[in-house]
């Protein structure tokens, strides 16, 4: 299977960026594994590894300082668009994202960008409820244990 496109869409700031960099390392009709390195230098993130799992609308992603050293696993609650004919993945970030650390804290964040971004009509209620139901999913996940789960493809490549 050739790689596909990939794009990253962004509500709140409005953008989309070709994601022409990142390497596929696996795909398949469920997942995606990507390598990358930051979009923009920054001292406290240099690379690291995501997973876009397709059907429930999560992408785990890895995050790397410079020195190879585990920052933590980011989780965005996704969207996906798909040309077929182009081989073409749109991934619409729906703003709610967890953090987990290596020691195992969660931090849920940027809920409030959910409120802002329904009042201004930018995520319409389907979205919202979308990315409600996937965030509630993804939470059970991690507090029933079974996150190392979503983490083995990542894992697999660093």
């Amino acid at each position: 299977m050739a790689d596909p496109i990939l794009y990253r869409k962004r509500l709140i700031p409005d953008e989309c960026v070709l994601l022409k960099d990142d390497i596929v390392l696996y795909r398949d009709d469920q997942i995606i594994v990507t390598e990358w390195h930051s979009l923009k230098p920054r001292k406290d993130l240099h690379h690291g590894c995501s997973c876009y799992y397709l059907s429930e609308g999560i992408k785990v992603s890895r995050f790397y300082r410079e020195d190879d050293s585990l920052i933590f696993w980011y989780c965005d609650i996704v969207d996906y668009n798909y040309e077929e004919t182009t081989d073409t993945y749109i991934v619409t970030d729906l703003l709610a994202d967890v953090i987990v650390y290596p020691d195992g804290f969660v931090k849920v964040v940027d809920l409030d960008e959910l409120v802002t971004a329904r009042r201004s009509e930018i995520l319409s209620e389907n979205m919202l409820d979308a990315a409600l139901l996937r965030l509630d999913h993804l939470l059970k996940i991690i507090y029933n244990g079974h996150f190392s789960k979503l983490q083995k493809p990542t894992e697999h490549y660093y």
